[in-house]
């Protein structure tokens, strides 16, 4: 574990393009909320992580079910409480392995004694005791990549009953609810183009000759 003062952390932060927060859902007084709130602007590209919520979207940030299968993060907030967190953590671990581990910044109140035990003897990047939005105020960090919220993309069952799937691109960049019917898939132009998921490898496979993820993805919808 390193102190936030230490300058390897503040450059993995400012040098990461994409920053992960588990537990940030729809409801506005819950601090993982508030916290893409308070990062917006700052260059990074916030993905909220809540199962219950997902598919909605947090300024224009769609809200995913789970870390997507194939992307790798580079910063991962926990606001969980200690024993989900331990589990995302054993899950990231089985996935990424030790060598690919992000930056792991667990929120005051959701480290786990036993998490932090085996992250300290396996030498895997974590901050305790700390606020990532204060630190990042209290450096005066911002991404180094300068990303603007885009259009992203849900894939929800048909409300019919037919058994069929809506494919849409999303451009609002307000917060909205969560589907109404069965969320299939949702997640924005970096996810589409990586994910592992079956619907992102599905329709990246419809893509025509030097056809780009985001004109595939407006030509489906």
């Amino acid at each position: 574990m390193l102190r936030d003062a230490h300058p390897a952390i503040q450059g993995v932060v400012s040098e990461a393009a994409s920053i992960h927060i588990l537990g940030a859902g729809l409801k506005p007084e819950k601090p993982a909320h508030q916290a893409i709130h308070d990062l917006d602007s700052r260059g990074w590209r916030l993905v909220p992580v809540h199962p219950r919520d997902a598919g909605g979207a947090i300024l224009g940030r769609p809200i995913r079910p789970t870390i997507e299968d194939g992307i790798i993060p580079e910063v991962v907030v926990f606001f969980l409480a200690p024993e989900r967190a331990k589990q995302a953590v054993r899950e990231m671990m089985v996935r990424h392995g030790r060598e690919s581990m992000p930056l792991l910044w667990f929120q005051p109140g959701s480290e786990h004694e036993d998490v932090l035990e085996m992250l300290n003897e396996a030498g895997i990047l974590h901050i305790v005791d700390d606020c990532i939005v204060r630190f990042v105020q209290r450096h005066h960090l911002k991404s180094d990549h300068e990303h603007v919220p885009e259009p992203w993309y849900l894939q929800v069952q048909a409300n019919d009953e037919s058994g069929c799937s809506v494919w849409t691109v999303e451009s609002n960049k307000s917060t909205q609810a969560s589907p109404k019917t069965q969320l299939e898939w949702c997640g924005d132009a970096w996810d589409l183009e990586y994910s592992e998921h079956t619907v992102a490898r599905y329709i990246r496979s419809l893509a025509r000759s030097g056809e780009s993820i985001v004109d595939l993805a407006a030509r489906l919808a």
